[in-house]
């Protein structure tokens, strides 16, 4: 059976040992947040997921939504799992105390979110869609609307999705045909057909919040003539209770394969009555605000099923009796090893632990940059850190889904034939996994958003910084005897990094498809890299903890798995180089129809 245990030793090494979390209790508005109370909240919200959340995991994918009339119900346990989650203040902890909420750091949402996506991922996206839509409308709806529907995102009562998908466009939003039509009270009907969205009906919520994006009859074509519009599901009457029902309705459950728990709606809104969010014709960046929050939640939902699928890889090698170990049995007492003593299984296991680990550093690295961009008291300090965030999205959607797929695989071969029967439980991390590399936006379209968007960004500066980051710790620790194996193969990666740049800025204003060909491979690349950089951090505390004379064996496990990554991961960073370079012709020669 699959198995999940929150990582709580982990996630406390990575705050306190790696990051030094306790800098973020000097920040403006996060005085309280200490270790000591993040500690707190990081154990209780563990006992929910272990207890609440992962029970529910497979009989929820089992069951599935159910569709009937316009009517959704979620599996048996949602409903009163949901309840669980909201009274316990979960949907509240990073939301700002103006609207009820905790006022707690970002960072405290990532390390949550990694655990409610690993214990069930088709529930935590029912809150985590909320979060996206209260960010939108904290930061770009108008006071009116902050005030009557942020309390409600806030405590839970309500929740919310985001409509930009439509049968005709997913990635060209400029296509859209979703019409709004301004009404003399200021509000909007709006006309048209959403799909793809999940969260879009269920009964866990008296109400639902869709953020959808239409456009107005006169207005620009493509996506400069885009707005976002507020439309709940049912119009709230004065004193802040549901009224009458809204003209935008459930009209199919999405037969997909996995997250089978999370409703995924066609929602049809015909005379809707909406209100804008932000300025007409500028719903784009209003939006976009909910889609970067997403794509790191995204992220986090890859880091999560690749901890459950390596938990589960572990349990299962661990108990596993077949064969004998190659240097001599193990187990000798018994009729066969367990397959844990085999290289060939160890490998699929390193390669998830490699992951996961860093991964988690990399991510809570980026929580503590988010909290630094909100709240430092320096501008340029806030510049710098946003600068950081804004480079590392499209790497962690990208990376960290594409690893949860792959960690997810591992974990079915791991088993061998009984990881791919539906009662063990792992075959269910392989389909939920699959669609994190597809939703808010492909993981071609991050590859593409990294070399078309992030590069260039404030003249390449965005990306100077990411690597003048990586530059600075390879210079601080170069002399470093105890760092050297370490940090020379993080140095020849970053070289690599700086050389297919070169090389795109050389060859993509002449030829665009150089940039478009190479977006991939270049994105992985700087994900490995960026990984490194991170197992490199964990090295240095891995020594500081070594050198304290504490827990020896956690610590020495650390650079045991550096060492697996430096040598056996980041060297694909050699080939991803010289794929880079090989130049965009052999994809670009075959005429379309020899294909």
């Amino acid at each position: 059976m699959a198995v999940y245990k929150a990582p709580i030793k982990d996630i406390q090494f990575v705050l306190n040992e790696v990051l030094d979390v306790s800098s973020l209790a000097k920040l403006p508005g996060y005085e309280e947040a200490t270790p000591d109370t993040i500690h707190a909240i990081v154990e209780e919200a563990a006992k929910l997921c272990e207890n609440v959340l992962f029970p529910l995991n497979r009989t929820g994918d089992e069951e599935g939504c159910h569709y009937e009339n316009g009517v959704v119900r979620t599996p048996k346990g949602f409903k009163e799992a949901y309840k669980q989650f909201a009274e316990g203040g979960w949907t509240a902890v990073t939301c700002d105390p103006e609207f009820g909420g905790q006022g707690l750091p970002a960072t405290v949402g990532f390390a949550l979110q990694e655990m409610f996506t690993a214990s069930n991922q088709a529930f935590a996206m029912y809150p985590g869609l909320s979060h996206g839509a209260y960010e939108a409308l904290s930061r770009h709806g108008s006071d009116d609307l902050k005030k009557k529907y942020l309390p409600k995102l806030t405590d839970g009562t309500w929740t919310g999705t985001m409509c930009l998908t439509e049968p005709h466009c997913g990635t060209d939003l400029g296509m859209l045909r979703t019409r709004a039509e301004p009404q003399a009270d200021g509000s909007y009907k709006i006309t048209g057909t959403k799909i793809f969205i999940s969260a879009g009906e269920h009964d866990l919520a008296e109400n639902i919040l869709h953020l959808v994006l239409a456009r107005l009859p006169d207005a620009p074509g493509g996506t400069k003539g885009i707005s976002l519009f507020l439309v709940p599901k049912f119009l709230p009457k004065a004193d802040g209770s549901v009224g009458e029902r809204n003209g935008i309705r459930c009209g199919a459950l999405e037969h997909k394969m996995g997250i089978k728990a999370n409703a995924t709606c066609v929602m049809n809104l015909d005379g809707a009555t909406g209100w804008l969010v932000g300025e007409l014709n500028k719903g784009m960046p209003a939006m976009f605000v909910m889609m970067n929050a997403a794509r790191l939640g995204v992220g986090m939902q890859g880091l999560g099923i690749a901890e459950t699928s390596y938990q589960s890889a572990v349990a299962y090698a661990r108990d596993r009796l077949q064969g004998r170990s190659l240097t001599g049995p193990k187990n000798a007492g018994g009729p066969a090893d367990p397959i844990i003593v085999h290289p060939d299984v160890r490998r699929m296991l390193m390669i998830q632990k490699s992951f996961t680990e860093a991964a988690r550093a990399l991510s809570l690295w980026v929580g503590m940059l988010i909290d630094e961009a909100h709240s430092h008291p320096d501008a340029e300090k806030r510049a710098a850190a946003d600068d950081l965030v804004q480079m590392l999205t499209p790497i962690i959607k990208a990376h960290f889904t594409d690893m949860g797929s792959e960690c997810a695989n591992l974990a079915v071969q791991t088993y061998g034939g009984h990881g791919y029967i539906r009662e063990n439980g792992v075959e269910q991390l392989v389909r939920d996994a699959r669609i994190t590399q597809l939703y808010e936006g492909t993981n071609g379209i991050q590859a593409l958003d990294l070399v078309g968007r992030k590069l260039p960004m404030k003249g390449g500066a965005a990306a100077q910084r990411l690597l003048g980051e990586i530059s600075s710790f390879v210079a601080a620790h170069k002399a470093d005897e105890k760092m050297k194996e370490f940090v020379e193969p993080l140095e020849k990666a970053l070289g690599r990094v700086q050389d297919s740049a070169l090389f795109l800025m050389q060859n993509a204003m002449k030829n665009p498809d150089e940039a478009g060909g190479a977006a991939t491979d270049l994105l992985r690349l700087m994900a490995l890299t960026a990984m490194a950089f991170m197992w490199n951090r964990i090295a240095v505390a891995a020594h500081k903890g070594l050198a304290a004379g504490n827990d020896n064996a956690f610590y020495e496990a650390k650079l045991v798995t550096a060492r697996f990554y430096m040598a056996r991961v980041l060297p694909q960073t050699v080939s991803l180089n010289h794929q880079i370079k090989a130049g965009a012709s052999t994809l670009m020669a075959l005429p379309a129809e020899a294909f």
